[in-house]
Parts: C-alpha cells; sequence; structure tokens
C-alpha cells in the first residue's frame, strides 16, 4: 500500500507540473506590437493655450515641437521622441502674474504608449523624461517628471493633459526667489493640445496591436 500511495503522488505531482507547464503561455500577456505610418520626423504645433500651472497658471499662446517617431514593441513602448520643444517666442512670450515666463526645456523627452483602442484610433500613454527650466519674474525653478496624454489618429492631435504627482518641482536645483509660490512641495501640471505632422505633410497614425 505504501509503494502506491508513492506511486499516486508521484504521478499526481507529475501531473500537476505538465499542467502548470502547459498553461503557462496562455496566461502570459503579450507585447503590444505598435506601429507608426510613416516613421520619421514630425512637427508639432499648438492647436489650443498651453498652460504650466504651479500654484499659478503659465500661459503660453505658441509652442511647438519637432522630433521623431518609431514603430516599436512593448508596453509601455517609446513611439516618438520630443527632440525640441518651445514654449512661447519673443514677440509671443508665455505670461503669468509674476511677470513673463521662460520655460527652458532639457530634451530628449519621449512620447510612449500604453493602451489602444481600435473602435476610436486612440492612443493612451504619456510624454515622458520632462526636464525643463522655468522662470517667471525673478522666480526661477526646475520642473521634471511626465504628463499624461493622449493622441487621436483622425485629428493627429497629441493631447497632452497632466495630473497631479506626474510631476515636480526639483529640489537640485531649488527653486530661487520663489518664496511660498513655487516650492518643492508644489505639484505642477502641464495641459495643452499639439497637431502632429509627419514630414511628408501627412497625419501619423499610430496603431497597436496584440500579436
Amino acid at each position: 500500500m505504501k509503494k502506491n500511495s508513492r506511486r499516486s503522488v508521484v504521478v499526481a505531482g507529475a501531473a500537476a507540473a505538465a499542467f502548470g507547464l502547459t498553461m503557462a503561455p496562455a496566461s502570459a500577456v503579450p507585447s503590444t506590437v505598435w506601429t507608426v505610418t510613416p516613421t520619421g520626423s514630425y512637427t508639432a504645433t499648438n492647436s489650443s493655450n498651453i498652460v504650466l500651472t504651479a500654484t499659478i497658471p503659465m500661459t503660453c499662446t505658441t509652442s511647438g515641437a519637432s522630433g521623431s517617431m518609431a514603430s516599436a514593441t512593448g508596453n509601455p513602448a517609446t513611439v516618438a521622441t520630443i527632440g525640441a520643444i518651445n514654449f512661447g517666442t519673443a514677440g509671443s512670450p508665455c505670461t503669468s502674474v509674476l511677470g513673463n515666463v521662460t520655460t527652458v526645456a532639457v530634451t530628449p523627452w519621449t512620447v510612449v504608449a500604453q493602451d489602444y483602442t481600435a473602435a476610436t484610433g486612440v492612443t493612451k500613454g504619456y510624454v515622458g523624461n520632462v526636464k525643463a527650466n522655468v522662470t517667471a519674474g525673478a522666480c526661477k525653478f526646475t520642473v521634471t517628471g511626465k504628463a499624461s496624454a493622449t493622441y487621436t489618429n483622425s485629428t493627429g492631435v497629441l493631447s497632452v493633459n497632466s495630473v497631479a504627482g506626474e510631476l515636480a518641482v526639483s529640489a537640485s536645483p531649488a527653486p530661487v526667489n520663489c518664496g511660498s509660490v513655487v516650492t518643492t512641495a508644489t505639484k505642477p501640471t502641464f495641459k495643452g493640445n499639439y497637431t502632429i505632422k509627419a514630414s511628408n505633410g501627412t497625419v501619423p497614425k499610430i496603431v497597436g496591436t496584440n500579436p
């Protein structure tokens, strides 16, 4: 009886192990394949006011960016890089109650895809690796982090709509001449829409599929 019991335990264990090995691949989540059309360089122009809020709103009526787009695999996955981005111009500076605002981006930033809805052609993700040195009047501070965003294939609009906590005010370097208005405890937000055009003038498409 003892030999039969031991044999039964071994057989049961082997069966369970085989079942586990058989089931494991089915439970794995496949990586998303992100197809960008066309790939290559792009330009972006704001289609609404760009607003960076760090206790007080700082509004830019003019903003633009450029970089490159590429297909990728993964979730999340980087589908574009932002090689240059400007906020305001000499003739149309960004403004705030503290005075004109100068924002110097430290690039590259990234555009990261996380989720795609085929019915709407909308990709959800975020603008990552954000770093920008901001001067508003005498107040100077640095913003870092990421900003939630969506991209819509039908319009070519990248809509940036960060939530509090995604961006932070850097402690190194710490804010200068900002008093209690902007501190390292401040949680900035970054909001605005950009229209994207590929180098051939078309609207790029981003499509996510699971193999």
